[in-house]
């Protein structure tokens, strides 16, 4: 059977051999092959997978719309904000990019700290 893995963000194709005689040599139509850790020789061992998150309220957070490393915190928690002023700056591939407010509001928490990394669609601040 062939499968495409990513690691790091790079795409491999390879052929898997099912070594189970009791177990099928392929996957049956519909069966959906979820994602594995996969381990390389020589490659530092991964951290554990984060738990799943609670759900949160959509209208009351602002996600990153990039991953990048976080440059600059503009906003504070209490801090009233307007639809377009600057939360804070992220760096990703050499360019920053302001991560603006989407709402009329009042800063509840920011989750990210000047030189952490955050990834695409990381809440980094909540709105009361």
């Amino acid at each position: 059977m062939k499968l495409k893995i990513t690691i790091d963000g790079k795409s491999y194709e390879v052929d898997v051999e099912a070594i189970d005689s009791e177990a099928p040599a392929h996957s049956p139509r519909g069966y959906t092959v979820q994602s594995a850790p996969v381990r390389v020789p020589g490659a530092a061992p991964a951290a554990a997978a984060p738990a799943p998150a609670a759900p949160v309220n959509e209208e009351k957070v602002c996600r990153s719309p990039v991953a990048g490393i976080v440059v600059r915190v503009v906003a504070q928690p209490g801090q009233a904000i307007q639809v377009g002023d600057i939360l804070l700056v992220l760096e990703a591939m050499k360019m920053e990019t302001n991560i603006t407010a989407p709402l009329k509001g009042k800063v509840s928490a920011v989750k990210a700290n000047a030189g952490e990394s955050v990834q695409v669609g990381q809440v980094v601040v909540e709105f009361e």
